[in-house]
This record gives C-alpha cells, structure tokens and sequence, in this order.
C-alpha cells in the first residue's frame, strides 16, 4: 500500500487525472492517495472527485486531504510536486515586461526571462518541500510535474539529498506527431530521444527497423503538413533531427524565429502563433483559470473513475511497486554522463529503465555536436538562474537572462540590464532577497547617454 503525496493538488483536473491512473493499477488500487493544496476550496473539489473514484470504482484505496504539507509528506512514498507559486499576476508579468522590451515569447514559463524568474519564484517554495521530505520521508522519490522542469530539477539536486526525477509528456506527444506524419501506428514507432527538457532530440525514430526520417522529410515538403510544425520541421532541416516540443514553444528556444518581422509574417497564421502572448491569449488564460473555479464545471461524481491517460507517474511508480520493467524519458541529473557531451551537472531528459531496483538512466553517448551547442546554451542559463537563488545572487539573474540566446538576439546589454530589473521590481514579492556581490566592482555600470 503505497502511500502517495500530491503537493498542489487544487488543479482538480491535473491531479485527479494522476489519481485515476494511479488507482487504474490493480496493483496500486488499495493506495493510500494525500492531496495537500494551500487553497482548501480548490483542495475540496479534488478530494471529492478523488472521492468518488475510489467510490465508482470500488476500491480498497484510501484517500485524505490536508492544508498542512507536513502532515501529507509523513510517511510518503512518492511525493507528486505540481505546485504553481504567484499565480497569475507573475506569469503576465513575465511575459507583458519583456514583450515591452521586444521579446516576445510564446509561453514564456521553461526558459526565457519567463522561465527564469517562474523558475525563481518557484524554486524557495519547491525547496522548502524538499527538505521536509528529507525530514520527513527521506527514502521517497519525488516526482516534479511543475515548470521550469530543467531549472527547479537542477535546484532540487544542487540544493538537497532528496531523490528526484522530473516528467514531462513532451516526449510521447512527439512521437505521435511523427507517426501521425509518417503514416505508420504510432505503437509501432520505436525511437531514442536525449537532450534537455523541451529541447531533447529524436536521435532515432523506426518503423520495422528502418527509419522514418526519410517520411519525415517528405511530409515537410507538403505546404499543408509544413504548417502544422513550421519550426519544428525548420529545425530537423537544418540540425538533422526533430525536438521534442511543439514548434510554438520551441521558437522561444533559438533566436531564428521570433526576431526577424519578415520571418514573424510568414509564420503567423501557422501553428508557430498557436499559443504567442498576445492580449487575448493572456485574457483567456485568465478566464480558463477563473472558469476552473467554476463549481458548474466539476465533473459529474457518479461518472468518474479510473482511467488510464498517457502520464508517465503511475507507470512509473507501478514499475518501482511491482518490479515492472518500463523505459520512460525522464528528467535526471547527469551525474552518470548519460550524455557525455553535456554537464555532468545539469539536468538532462534521457532513457530511464525503471524496475524494482530503482531508476537506471541510459547511456547516449555524446549529441550530434551541432544539438549539444544548442542544448549547451540553456544549460549554462538554468545554471546561472539556480546559482542566482541558491545564492541570492542578482548577478547571476542578470547573467542568466543575458545569455538566454532570444534575449540576447533583440536587445542590448543595457537593454537587458533595465528589462530584468523591472522584472526584478514587479516581482518581487514572489522571489528570493536578490542582491549584488559585495563587491562594489562588481555592480554593472549604468551606461547613460549624452544629452
């Protein structure tokens, strides 16, 4: 009966989701289920849908809900972190200060100066969980769902002892696309994927054996198809292999697409602008999360029950459970050289077998070099941007956001400097006490100009 913690689980349909596949195992259906949420309306809706899971489906599991993280982590086994700190006000600014600036990301929350400063407000929040796990449930693993994933896994691992992994479905959702345009079964597809999170690489994708980046290619060559995955397909023709996020979210990842208004243009209309912040995407995000408050929108309780989505945490937890044996792309420290091409401490999302024994990240050797220098890039940003919270360090942020290649495609050095600032100033209530070296050589000089 293992006994397992959802820390934030007031996202009553993410977290009943997790609980529905949880509970889908025979194996894991007399599971003791913790939601633990700060918000106790939010938490009540997810405990009495959990409720009726448990209920409709007639099993022997056992579910509670607490407002007190500590009471939920006592014992634990597994610990599922979806966490989201500051709520909106932070994520607009993110996005609203350095559109003013010129950057303009497309979802702006894993890297960026978005991801960076989601990733600072995050992070205090995330490792105060982590160190009550170590008082609390030292042996549990904890499974990190929230955003930035690279970043808050990095501080995880630098900061504490606790045993973590992040996850992400970016992965599988890649891989039916690539069947979908390859036109083979997408349970037929076999493929071996590394990199970073949201910037991992089909390294390989086959169909019988052979590879179907030869379809691939052909589908790019079809206007139609090319416009269901401009930069994606962009990417693969010019670094030779496909990533592994949608192109929207990619395009914030390299300077080729969101800097040039000719090439801005031709992309608008296409998937590229699925999802850019614009006011009215902004405006509907809030609506959604205000919608989600909706008590008319709780699912009808006598219909629920456990169904199995493409999540990876229940199979995951049932292989570790029942000694199943599963390969999962997952989120881990490189500390084993996974890639060797890539820091040995940064976090990097490669093949893990999972079984009774634990977590055995792959081998994958070195990254075509081209797709090392670009995963390189973001290494060294999440790098500074932990180094910046863990240390208190506003060097650092400025350092990190400096060097996020999109950033430093649109603006100067001094540009950048005012923009973090700002950012800094509007959020401040969210993030660490950020401050300067005590160097006074260290603080940057103002470059004002002539009059």
């Amino acid at each position: 009966m293992p006994r397992i913690a959802f820390i934030g689980a007031g996202s009553m349909v993410f977290a009943t989701k997790l609980v529905g596949d949880v509970l889908s195992f025979d194996d894991l259906s007399d599971s003791e289920i913790v939601l633990m949420d700060v918000d106790e309306r939010r938490l009540d809706r997810t405990r009495r849908v959990a409720d009726a899971i448990v209920e409709n489906e007639g099993l022997d599991a056992t579910v509670e809900a607490t407002l007190d993280r500590r009471a939920a982590l006592d014992g634990a086994d597994y610990v599922v972190n979806m966490i989201n700190v500051g709520g909106i006000e932070p994520f607009e600014n993110e996005i609203r200060i350095p559109e003013e600036y010129g950057v303009e990301q497309a979802i702006g929350d894993t890297t960026g100066p978005g991801g960076v400063f989601r990733g600072l407000r995050t992070i205090p929040t995330l490792l105060d969980v982590a160190r009550d796990v170590e008082r609390l449930c030292p042996d549990a693993l904890l499974l990190n769902y929230t955003n930035p994933m690279a970043i808050l896994c990095k501080a995880v691992f630098d900061a504490t002892t606790v045993e973590t992994v992040g996850l992400c479905h970016s992965v599988p959702h890649t891989a039916a696309a690539i069947a979908d345009y390859a036109g083979v079964p997408e349970d037929e597809l076999d493929y071996w994927v590394a990199g970073i999170n949201h910037m991992a690489w089909f390294l390989e994708a086959e169909h019988d054996g052979d590879s179907v980046y030869p379809e691939l290619e052909a589908a790019a060559e079809d206007p139609e198809t090319y416009e269901r995955d401009t930069v994606r397909f962009e990417m693969m023709k010019h670094f030779g292999a496909f990533p592994t996020e949608s192109s929207h979210h990619v395009s914030e990842y390299v300077p080729y697409f969101r800097t040039d208004p000719a090439v801005v243009e031709a992309m608008t209309g296409t998937d590229y602008a699925e999802r850019m912040p614009t006011a009215s995407y902004l405006e509907g995000w809030t609506e959604r999360s205000a919608a989600r408050d909706d008590p008319a929108l709780e699912p009808d309780l006598g219909e629920v029950g456990a169904e199995r989505s493409e999540e990876y945490a229940s199979r995951l937890i049932h292989s570790l459970e029942t000694g199943t044996p599963r390969r999962f792309n997952l989120n881990v420290s490189n500390e084993t050289n996974a890639v060797a091409n890539l820091p040995n401490d940064a976090c990097v999302e490669v093949p893990v077998l999972v079984d009774g024994a634990g977590l055995h990240p792959c081998s994958v050797g070195e990254l075509p070099p081209q797709l090392a220098a670009l995963d390189r890039q973001h290494t060294a940003v999440y790098d500074l941007a932990v180094q910046g919270a863990l240390e208190n360090d506003r060097r650092k942020v400025h350092q990190a956001v400096t060097l996020d290649p999109l950033t430093s495609a649109r603006l100067t050095l001094e540009e950048i400097h005012e923009m973090v600032e700002d950012l800094i100033e509007a959020n401040e209530e969210y993030l660490p006490d950020l401050d300067w070296p005590d160097s006074p050589s260290d603080r940057p000089v103002r470059m004002e100009a002539d009059d």
